[in-house]
């Protein structure tokens, strides 16, 4: 990759503290951060498209240097941030600290290193004059439902140019990965029929069936298990199924009327989104005929949460062939989390994940970035300029 220069350095660094100095946790706005962006690139003159989402409380940014034309590149990052309430933090999270080579604040390494480093390319791109654009999409809610691009990509090849392909900067270490499992999350809640537990005919009790439920989960979970990664390229090399939380119950001495639990599906690329939902629900249909027949007050009803698709490798395509043109490398990898990646990928156009920093640091207290990944991140873009002029 082309080495970054100073002048590149020194513009990432101060749009990276302004970025993170935006608490835009999931469950909060990110509206300021959107208008701060908006502000710089209005005063170089980049023309930008806001997309709001239904409530009017977030939105997305795509943004275009060069022509507007179809065929461009997208870099993708969304806005977001995970919660940092209970993480024991040595300093303030949404303020940037520099220690020896490493940039500490929440979103530093996933994903306001990415953005900020695209927005302090801009000037590089815009005297490059580029022959296909470069877009910047900033998005919203990548942690909780990577829905936040998806109206921005139902306007590509209408009113927004159609890109050739894209990049998403998630933290990679600047490797190409080509591939990640889906995600799919579920609520489901039992509904038992309270009774004396002296008398447990008298009653069905929510716990016990969730319990039983869990049970199935963990079985079905092994079935996958067992079936393993045909590719050889994940860890763990199977698709999973995990109960993250369940409550329910009044007293040790009540039949439970309720009980709730948040399970997850993370599916091998090419294994249906609902592969394991379908078979959880064969199972609740035997619950419901045995377990719960005599109760007609009783239920198990299942509710999808998100659905996010995987990303299946595309050995040759347009995104893959350019990125690993730009890093100067022979192979791509595989990574263990989702990303927005697939959406782009439903849509018909190719897509891999490369971005600076390394996920391990990513979700924890003291989240971090070595400046040594910006610095190849910076080198990656400018190759990038290079190739599009």
């Amino acid at each position: 990759m082309t080495a970054a220069n100073p002048d590149a350095l020194s513009r990432a660094l101060p749009l990276m503290e302004r970025l993170v100095g935006f608490d835009t946790e999931s469950s909060k706005s990110n509206l300021p951060l959107i208008e701060f962006v908006e502000d710089y690139l209005n005063k170089l003159n980049v023309p930008f498209v806001r997309v709001p989402n239904a409530d009017g409380n977030k939105a997305a940014l795509f943004a275009t240097v060069g022509p507007m034309n179809d065929g461009g590149i997208v870099l993708s990052g969304h806005t977001d941030v995970v919660p940092v309430t209970g993480q024991s933090w040595s300093s303030e999270p949404f303020a940037v600290r520099r220690d020896g080579t490493r940039l500490y604040g929440r979103g530093t390494c996933d994903m306001k290193g990415f953005d900020a480093i695209c927005l302090s390319m801009v000037p590089e791109f815009q005297r490059a004059e580029l022959k296909r654009p470069v877009h910047l999409l900033f998005s919203y809610d990548e942690e909780v439902t990577c829905e936040g691009p998806l109206d921005t990509i139902r306007r590509f090849g209408a009113d927004l140019p159609r890109p050739g392909a894209v990049i998403v900067g998630e933290p990679t270490n600047m490797e190409v990965a080509d591939t990640h499992k889906s995600v799919s999350t579920y609520h489901t809640h039992v509904r038992g029929h309270e009774a004396h537990s002296s008398k447990p005919f008298l009653g069905v009790s929510a716990v016990h069936v969730a319990c039983e439920l869990v049970t199935e989960l963990t079985r079905i979970g092994e079935d996958f298990a067992r079936v393993g990664d045909p590719s050889g390229r994940f860890e763990p090399a199977y698709s999973t199924v995990h109960v993250g939380t369940i409550a329910g119950g009044t007293a040790r001495n009540i039949l439970a009327k309720d009980c709730k639990f948040h399970w997850e599906f993370r599916g091998l690329p090419g294994v249906p989104l609902r592969a394991a939902v379908e078979r959880f629900e064969t199972y609740v249909e035997k619950m419901r005929a045995t377990r719960l027949k005599d109760f007609p007050d009783t239920f198990i009803e299942t509710k999808i949460e998100v659905e996010v698709p995987g990303l299946a490798a595309d050995a040759g395509s347009a995104a893959e062939t350019l990125a690993l043109r730009l890093t100067r490398s022979n192979k791509t990898i595989a990574v263990p989390f989702a990303t927005e990646a697939g959406q782009f990928q439903s849509a018909g156009i190719p897509t891999i994940v490369c971005g600076p920093g390394n996920v391990n640091q990513a979700h924890q207290a003291d989240e971090f970035i070595e400046i040594a990944e910006i610095e190849k991140c910076i080198g990656f873009l400018r190759a990038l300029t290079q190739t599009l002029s």
